[in-house]
């Protein structure tokens, strides 16, 4: 691990390669799980100003439990995340005509009728930030449904954190990322990653 300011960086986000592959995956991470995204208490009133501009791309039974629920809940460990439906499938999840599935968030963003790109837990991932006090962990989630991202990441040769620089710079700042990749370089000359 490397610390920058109060972020520890798990080596595993620096040395091992991941680059999404939506034709692979078909966007799976967005519909599978035990929970929603994990959202910041900030981000819930962001959420819930953009719905009025997504709420047409929403499936029925998303708009429904929004209704009953609101935009996040509280889960099992106490953890705020994104609603979900049918068990698993995160209430901003919408499919196109390929069946793949994207986020109404992020489609909206995209289009400019939006300024909120989507959860900063969507974004960073496959990274999760976990909080421990004064420091802010950075860790990589191994998922398999991500098996496809990480075989394309090891052909294009892409780290996790090359792969995530703008979830990451919106995150923690363009100054620790640049402290990030200094370090990198100082870690692959000391043949550490």
């Amino acid at each position: 691990m490397i610390q920058i300011d109060d972020v520890v960086v798990s080596l595993d986000v620096l040395r091992d390669k991941f680059l999404c592959n939506l034709d692979a995956c078909k966007g799976e991470c967005c519909i599978e799980g035990d929970a929603g995204a994990p959202v910041e208490l900030g981000e819930v009133e962001k959420l819930e100003e953009i719905l009025p501009i997504i709420w047409d791309e929403l499936a029925p039974e998303a708009r429904a439990m929004i209704e009953k629920q609101g935009v996040v809940y509280t889960d099992e460990e106490g953890d705020l995340v994104t609603s979900i439906v049918n068990g698993k499938d995160c209430v901003f999840t919408c499919y196109d005509h390929k069946g793949y599935c994207y986020c109404a968030i992020e489609k909206a963003y995209r289009e400019g009728k939006t300024d909120f790109y989507k959860p900063i837990s969507c974004h960073l991932y496959p990274i999760r930030i976990g909080d421990y006090g004064p420091y802010k962990a950075v860790n990589y989630h191994r998922w398999d449904v991500c098996k496809a991202a990480v075989l394309l990441g090891k052909k294009e040769n892409v780290a996790i954190y090359q792969f995530l620089k703008e979830p990451l710079i919106r995150k923690f700042g363009a100054e620790w990322y640049q402290e990030l990749e200094i370090a990198v370089e100082e870690l692959k000359k000391q043949h550490l990653i």
